[in-house]
């Protein structure tokens, strides 16, 4: 079977649902703004995540939080399929804020781990993909939705919102945070090293050692993420590519092909539902 994507949006709540299978590699290490949540229907899904690597089968659950690398492989000849779903980091927080009366008002929502067994939440994580991706009465994906944030319940907890966040080198969060505010500027290495106060060889090594990726692919991931959001609000590729800082549109496409397996028109035009 040849890789395929199915990917629709909807419209009450912006969540993405994703139907994909893949043979042999499926995309390169890349994140999202998006917590995902998904369930693996056939075969097995490897991939890395937390600096560990991942065996995803049959009904199993699992779960990402945004900014979160990770990569993709099918490791078995038959490939894997999966359907899950890309939630809102918004959306989430405010709803998971109404069932966690308790929630402290400086944390965000954070998985407890990233693969689940839990048949439980399995269900609602699949019963939630079909009522999404098959625009089922809005009474019924509404209802999917409470039923997922039930079960998700038992596997998040809140974690403070921390800047800076003492886990990583401040060297590291500095240069993060220049390529965030810089990300559609044409940054040089010893740009960004000067901004940090060292030397780009020790930037690259606490850069590398903080987030998994070196500084310039970290800034090509990031533009990718942020290629995602405008395209998806019917930005055309070659507007998107211009404002993004990638050299044209076809620059784009190869980065977002390798991160997605989908073509930023593609994409659009599934998301968007507007012409090319």
């Amino acid at each position: 079977m040849s890789n395929w994507i199915d990917l629709c949006q909807d419209a009450d709540t912006g969540i993405e649902s994703v139907r994909a299978h893949f043979t042999g590699h499926a995309y390169d290490p890349h994140w999202h703004d998006s917590y995902l949540v998904g369930v693996t229907e056939q075969g097995v899904q490897q991939f890395h995540c937390r600096r560990a690597r991942h065996l995803s089968t049959p009904g199993e659950v699992f779960l990402l939080e945004p900014g979160e690398l990770h990569d993709g492989h099918a490791p078995t000849a038959d490939g894997f399929t999966y359907s899950t779903l890309y939630l809102d980091p918004n959306w989430l927080e405010a709803e998971l804020r109404a069932l966690f009366e308790q929630a402290p008002s400086d944390g965000l929502p954070s998985f407890a781990a990233t693969l689940s067994r839990d048949a439980g939440l399995s269900g609602a994580t699949y019963r939630a993909f079909q009522a999404l991706h098959g625009e089922h009465l809005r009474i019924v994906r509404q209802t999917a939705l409470d039923d997922l944030l039930a079960c998700l319940t038992q596997h998040l907890h809140w974690r403070k919102r921390l800047n800076p966040d003492p886990r990583l080198p401040l060297t590291a969060q500095v240069a993060r945070d220049y390529l965030h505010a810089h990300l559609h500027q044409d940054i040089g290495l010893n740009d960004l090293a000067q901004a940090c106060g060292v030397d780009r060889f020790r930037l690259t090594r606490a850069f590398k050692a903080a987030f998994g990726l070196a500084p310039h692919a970290y800034l090509i991931q990031l533009r990718v993420a942020r290629a995602r959001q405008r395209l998806a609000r019917g930005e055309t590729p070659a507007e998107v590519a211009a404002a993004l800082g990638f050299a044209d549109q076809s620059h784009l496409g190869r980065w977002f092909r390798r991160a997605y397996q989908l073509t930023p028109a593609d994409y659009r035009r599934r998301c968007s539902k507007l012409p090319d």
